[in-house]
C-alpha cells in the first residue's frame, strides 16, 4: 500500500527516539536565541523627499520645486500616492509605495529615487538647496532617556549626552541613537546699522574680513631631508572672545568689534525642535535596535550602560527612562506565556477527562515535541516572539494535537478490536494519514490570505499564517512518525473494549438518527440559520484595528499654522502643568515643534512643524489611561480654545492617524478651500464626530515690501542686495564657524533686537547705499500686509485639503463612516467638475486591506479544491465538503453579537482561516464514510457508524480549540478572533456532524451495498 512512515518510525526506534531527542534540544536551544519584540517588523514604504529654496514664496516654491519634483517622482516604480506639503521656501514630498512591494523590492525602488531625482535636480531653480532623502522614516527608537539639569548650561547638558551617546552606541545591539530637544549653539554678532554707516564701516567688508580670519586652508608643507614640517597659521576663532577682540581698519585707524557690535554666545534663534520631560526642558537619547536583535536582551545591556552613564555624572544632572520597549516586550511576552501555558493546561485537561490517562499522555507527550519543532523553524526564519507570532501559537495550539488525537483514537480502536500494538500503531497512518494531511493543507489555505495579502496589515499579519502553517505541519508530522513510538509505550487496550457506547455517545447517536430521518428538514433549518445569520451581520459593527492596551495617551496639540515655536511651547508647558500632581500619570514627555520619535512602531510619526506639539502621557495602568483621557478631553476643550487637539491611546496595525477623513482634491486652491467648509459642516453636524478640522486651511498674514526698483537703482540697490540686508538685519546671516570641541558654531551677523524685531521699526531700516551712506527703507519701498497660505497640501499634484475628526468615546469609525455617506454623496454630486471628495483615515486603510485579503481567497479556494479532489477524487464528494464551511457564519455572528466584538481585521483572517478547520473535520469524516461503504454497508448505515467513529476526535479537537481560545478571548488585539473561531467553530462541527451525514444521504439516497 505504499511507504508507511509510522512503520518506518516503529522499526528504526532508535533512531526515531534520538530523532526525539533532537527535536526537543533544538526547540530549547531555539527558544532562548529567538528575537523578542512587542510588534512584527514590517515595511514603512515611505520615503521623505525633501528640498529648500530660501527666500521663495509659497507660489513659487509650489510650482517651481513641488510640481518639478512631483512630476519626477510620479513615474516610481510601485508607486501608490504621492503626498506633498509645501511651505514658503521648503518643500517636503512623501513617496508611498503600494502595498503589494515586497520588503526586498523597496531599496532598489528608493534607488531609483534618488537616481531619477539626482538627474533632474539641474532643472530645480538656482538656489535650491537639496534635494534630501530620508527613507529610514520607519525607524523605531524603542528606548528613550531624557536628561534634565540643575545649575547647568544647556550646553553642558549637552556634553554629558554626548558622552553618554557615545558610551551607548558600543553595547551590542545599538544600531543609531538620536538626540532629541538639543539646541544649537551659536555666536551673534549684533550691530547698529545706522552706527556702522556713521563710522563708514561697509557691511560686507566686515563680513569678508572674518571669513578670512577664520578660514581653513593649508599653508605648505616644508620637505627636509630628515622630515616634513606643515605650517600652520593662526589667527582661527576659539570663542567668542577672540571674535570680539578682533580688529578692523577702518579710514586709518583700527577699531575693535566688541567697539562697534555686541558680541555674545547664545542658542539658534528660532530654536531648534525642543523636548521636555516631566514638564522639564530635556534633551533626549533615543536608541534604535539593529535589525534581528533582542529587544529584551538590548534592555539589559543598556541598562548596565545607563548605570556606569548615571554613576559618571554630576549631582544636578538626572536621566530619566522616558520610553522602556524591553520592559513592555517582557511584559506582553510574560502575559501570552502565561496564556500559552492555560491553553495548554486546557487542552491537557481535555484530553485527560475525554480520552483517560494514558490516551491523555500520549496526546499530551506530542505538544512540547510539537513546540519544539516550531521553535526553531521559527529560530531558522527569523520569526521573532511578538504579538502576531505568540498569538499565532495559541491559535495553532489546538490544531496541533489534532491530528495526535486522531492517531490516539485511531490506535485505541485497533487495540479495542484486539490487535497487536504494533500494528494499531500504524493503523492511523494506513487508514488517515493522507486525510490528515489533506485536512492540514485546507487548514493552512485557510490562512494564505493572511500571509500573501499584499498590504502594510497583512505583513503586519503574515506571522499569523507562517507560525500557524508551520505548527500544523509539524504537528502532521509528530502524528505520524513520533505519535505511534509513543503509543507502544504507554497505551494499552481499553477495558471496556467491545462495551455499551458512553451516555452521550447515545444521546447523539439518537439525535443524528433522527436528523437523517428528518433529512430534509434538518437541511432547511441549517440553510435558515444560515440566511438568518447573514441579514444579522450588518449589526456587527466593524473595526479596523483596535486601539493597544499600552498605558500610553498622545496628546496633539496643533497651533494655527502660523505660530512660532515659542506659542507651541508656552501650549506644552499649560500642559506640563495641568499633568503635574494628577494621581493617575506615571510620567510624560512633550515635544515642541515636532511629534513623537517613532518609539513604537505603528505610531503616527509626525514631521517637524513650529505650530505643533505632541505630548506622550503615561499612565499608572490602562484604568488609569481611560480616567486620564477624560480628564484630558474636557480640559483641552475648556483651556485651549486656540488648539486643535486630540488625545488617543496608541494605535495596533498600521498607522492611521485621525480616524475620520475626508479629502477634497482639485485643482484651484480657493474652490478646495470653500468646498472643505461645506463637507465640515456635513461631518460636524452628525452627533457621533467631534473636534472636526483641517490639515490646512487658515490663511497667514506677511508683509509684502515693495520696491520702487527705479529709484533703488538711482541709489545703487538692487533687489539682491535689498535682501540680503533685511535678511542680515532681521533674521541674521551666518558669515564663519568657530570650532568648538566636537561642535561647529555660526557665528550670526544680526542687528540688534530693537532695530530687528519691531515690525514698526521696519519702516525706519537704515539701508546702507555703496557710497557709506543710508537710507531709510520707507524712502524706496511702500509696505502692505497680504493674506498667504503658510501651508498646501497635495494629493498626487493636484490640492488636496483633509477634514478630519475625532469619534465619540465608544463609537466606531466604520461605523460613523456609514452614517455619514449619504449626506457626503449628497454634497459630491454638487460639486463642480474636476473636484471630488475621497474618503481616507481608518476606513480607507481598512477596505485597501480587505481588499488585498480579498484579493488572494481565489489562491485559497484554488489551493483547498485542488487538495479536496486529489484527496476525494469526485465533484459531488468536494461539493459535499465545501458545502459545510459557509456554515461557521451562524457561529461567528452569534459569538460576535453576544460578546459585543467588532468584526475587525483580525477577526476576518480568523473567518478564513475557520473555513479551512471546518474542511479539515469534513474531509476526514467523508473519508470515513466512504470507508464504510466500501466494507458493505448500506448508505445510511455507513453514515452513522462513520458519524459516530469519527464523533469523538472532531467534537475533542473543537472543544479543544474553543476552549484554548479562551485564554486569549478576553485580549483587545485577538479577542475578535477568538470569539469568532469559538463561536464559527462550535456551530460548525456540530453542523458537521449533524448537516453534513444528512446531506450526504440526501444526496446519495438509499442505495445497495458497495462492493469493498
Amino acid at each position: 500500500m505504499g511507504f508507511n512512515l509510522s512503520e518506518w518510525a516503529v522499526r528504526q526506534r532508535s533512531l526515531v527516539i534520538y530523532f526525539m531527542i533532537a527535536v526537543v534540544g533544538a526547540g530549547v536551544f531555539a527558544y532562548t536565541r529567538l528575537g523578542r519584540a512587542e510588534d512584527p517588523s514590517f515595511i514603512i514604504k515611505t520615503m521623505v523627499v525633501q528640498a529648500a529654496w530660501p527666500g521663495a514664496g509659497i507660489e513659487d516654491t509650489l510650482q517651481q520645486v513641488t510640481e518639478r519634483l512631483e512630476r519626477t517622482l510620479q513615474e516610481t516604480p510601485h508607486l501608490d500616492f504621492i503626498r506633498s506639503y509645501t511651505r514658503p521656501g521648503l518643500t517636503t514630498i512623501f513617496v508611498n509605495l503600494k502595498g503589494s512591494t515586497t520588503a526586498e523590492e523597496v531599496p532598489d525602488v528608493w534607488y531609483q529615487v534618488r537616481k531619477r531625482v539626482g538627474d533632474m535636480a539641474h532643472t530645480l531653480p538656482r538656489g535650491v538647496v537639496g534635494p534630501g532623502f530620508n527613507d529610514e522614516f520607519g525607524d523605531t527608537f524603542g528606548l528613550i532617556y531624557g536628561f534634565t539639569a540643575d545649575g547647568f548650561t544647556h550646553r553642558e547638558l549637552r556634553d554629558y549626552v554626548e558622552r553618554a551617546r557615545s558610551t551607548l552606541l558600543n553595547v551590542p545591539d545599538v544600531a543609531k541613537i538620536e538626540l532629541l530637544g538639543e539646541q544649537d549653539e551659536q555666536i551673534f554678532v549684533e550691530f547698529s546699522v545706522r552706527e556702522l554707516a556713521n563710522l563708514g564701516i561697509d557691511r560686507s567688508a566686515l563680513v569678508a574680513a572674518l571669513r578670512a580670519q577664520n578660514v581653513v586652508q593649508p599653508s605648505g608643507t616644508i620637505q627636509t631631508g630628515d622630515e616634513k614640517l606643515a605650517i600652520d597659521v593662526s589667527g582661527a576663532f576659539g570663542s567668542e572672545k577672540d571674535i570680539a577682540n578682533i580688529n578692523f581698519a577702518v579710514n586709518g585707524r583700527m577699531l575693535r568689534l566688541a567697539d562697534i557690535a555686541t558680541v555674545r554666545r547664545g542658542y539658534a534663534d528660532p530654536p531648534r525642535p525642543m523636548f521636555r520631560v516631566n514638564g522639564e526642558p530635556a534633551i533626549g537619547l533615543a536608541i534604535a535596535m539593529s535589525e534581528g536583535g533582542d529587544i529584551l536582551q538590548l534592555g539589559r545591556n543598556v541598562d548596565k550602560a545607563m548605570a556606569q552613564i548615571t554613576a559618571e555624572l554630576p549631582i544636578g544632572i538626572e536621566p530619566h527612562l522616558v520610553a522602556d520597549q524591553a520592559v513592555t516586550v517582557a511584559g506582553a511576552i510574560s502575559e501570552f506565556m502565561e496564556s500559552l501555558w492555560q491553553a495548554i493546561v486546557i487542552i491537557l485537561a481535555v484530553s485527560f477527562i475525554a480520552l483517560g490517562v494514558r490516551a491523555g499522555l500520549m496526546v499530551a507527550l506530542t505538544i512540547p515535541l510539537t513546540l519544539a519543532g516550531v521553535f526553531a523553524i521559527m529560530w531558522m526564519m527569523g520569526i521573532d516572539m511578538q504579538r502576531i507570532s505568540l498569538g499565532a501559537l495559541i491559535i495553532a495550539l489546538a490544531l496541533m494535537v489534532d491530528d495526535a488525537m486522531t492517531t490516539t483514537d485511531a490506535t485505541l480502536g485497533r487495540l479495542a478490536a484486539g490487535e497487536k500494538k504494533e500494528v494499531a500503531a500504524v493503523f492511523a497512518f494506513k487508514t488517515y494519514a493522507f486525510a490528515m494531511l489533506a485536512g492540514t493543507l485546507v487548514t493552512i489555505a485557510g490562512f494564505v490570505p493572511v500571509g500573501f495579502a499584499a498590504s502594510s496589515a497583512g505583513e503586519y499579519t503574515f506571522t499569523l499564517f507562517a507560525v500557524v502553517t508551520i505548527a500544523l505541519l509539524v504537528s502532521w508530522l509528530v502524528a505520524v512518525i513520533f505519535a505511534p513510538l509513543i503509543g507502544l509505550v504507554i497505551l494499552k487496550p481499553p477495558k471496556n473494549a467491545g462495551g455499551e457506547p458512553g451516555r452521550v455517545m447515545r444521546v447523539y447517536r439518537g439525535f443524528l438518527s433522527a436528523a437523517l430521518t428528518a433529512r430534509w428538514v434538518t437541511i432547511a433549518v441549517t440553510l435558515g440559520l444560515f440566511v438568518v445569520s447573514v441579514l444579522l451581520m450588518p449589526l456587527i459593527p466593524r473595526q479596523f484595528f483596535p486601539s493597544s492596551d499600552r498605558p500610553e495617551l498622545l496628546v496633539d496639540l496643533q497651533l494655527p499654522q502660523n505660530a512660532s515655536i515659542y506659542a507651541t511651547e508656552r501650549a506644552m508647558q499649560r500642559l506640563d502643568a495641568a499633568l503635574k500632581g494628577d494621581p493617575d500619570v506615571e510620567r510624560w514627555s512633550g515635544y515642541v515643534g515636532r511629534g513623537a520619535i517613532r518609539f513604537y512602531l505603528p505610531l503616527n510619526a509626525q514631521l517637524p512643524n513650529d505650530f505643533f506639539g505632541q505630548a506622550v502621557v503615561v499612565a499608572k495602568d490602562v484604568a488609569a489611561r481611560e480616567r486620564l483621557h477624560a480628564k484630558l478631553v474636557k480640559l483641552l476643550a475648556d483651556d485651549f480654545p486656540n488648539v486643535v487637539s486630540r488625545v488617543s491611546p496608541l494605535e495596533l496595525g498600521p498607522p492611521v492617524g485621525w480616524p475620520i477623513q475626508y479629502r477634497v482634491i482639485g485643482p484651484d486652491l480657493a474652490q478646495v478651500r470653500d468646498i472643505a467648509f461645506q463637507l465640515a459642516e456635513v461631518i460636524a453636524a452628525d452627533p457621533l464626530t467631534r473636534t472636526v478640522n483641517y490639515d490646512w486651511i487658515e490663511p497667514a498674514r506677511e508683509i509684502r515690501i515693495r520696491v520702487d526698483q527705479d529709484q533703488a537703482r538711482l541709489l545703487g540697490l538692487s533687489t539682491e542686495a535689498i535682501g540680503s540686508v533685511l535678511n542680515t538685519v532681521v533674521t541674521g546671516a551666518p558669515v564663519t564657524q568657530v570650532r568648538d570641541d566636537i561642535y561647529l558654531v555660526d557665528v550670526v551677523l544680526r542687528a540688534t533686537d530693537e532695530q530687528r524685531v519691531s515690525l514698526d521699526t521696519l519702516r525706519t531700516l537704515e539701508v546702507p547705499l555703496p557710497g557709506g551712506r543710508t537710507v531709510p527703507l520707507s524712502q524706496f519701498a511702500t509696505f502692505d500686509y497680504e493674506q498667504t497660505y503658510p501651508l498646501v497640501w497635495r494629493r498626487d499634484r493636484q490640492p488636496s485639503l483633509t477634514v478630519q475628526s475625532d469619534i465619540v468615546e465608544g463609537e466606531l469609525p466604520e461605523t460613523v463612516v456609514q452614517q455619514l455617506t449619504p449626506p457626503i454623496e449628497a454634497l459630491a454630486k454638487t460639486l463642480p467638475a474636476g473636484y471630488r471628495i475621497e474618503t481616507g483615515g481608518t476606513v480607507e486603510e481598512s477596505a485597501s486591506s480587505l481588499a488585498s485579503v480579498i484579493a488572494v481567497v481565489p489562491v485559497m479556494l484554488l489551493i483547498m479544491f485542488t487538495v479536496l479532489m486529489f484527496q476525494l477524487k469526485r465533484f459531488s464528494l468536494t461539493f459535499l465538503v465545501v458545502s459545510v464551511a459557509p456554515l461557521g457564519l451562524i457561529g461567528v455572528v452569534l459569538a460576535l453579537l453576544v460578546s459585543s466584538r467588532p468584526l475587525g481585521f483580525v477577526a476576518i483572517l480568523g473567518v478564513l482561516a475557520l473555513i479551512g478547520m471546518i474542511i479539515k473535520n469534513a474531509v476526514i469524516l467523508i473519508g470515513q464514510i466512504e470507508s464504510e461503504r466500501a466494507g458493505g454497508k448500506n448508505v445510511r448505515e455507513a453514515v452513522m457508524d462513520a458519524s459516530c467513529a469519527r464523533f469523538t476526535p472532531i467534537m475533542l479537537t473543537a472543544v479543544s480549540t474553543v476552549l484554548g481560545m479562551i485564554p486569549i478571548a478576553p485580549t483587545v488585539f485577538w479577542g475578535p478572533m477568538a470569539f469568532a473561531i469559538m463561536g464559527g467553530l462550535l456551530v460548525a462541527t456540530m453542523l458537521t456532524l449533524i448537516f453534513l451525514p444528512a446531506l450526504y444521504l440526501a444526496a446519495a439516497g438509499r442505495e445497495r451495498p458497495a462492493t469493498p
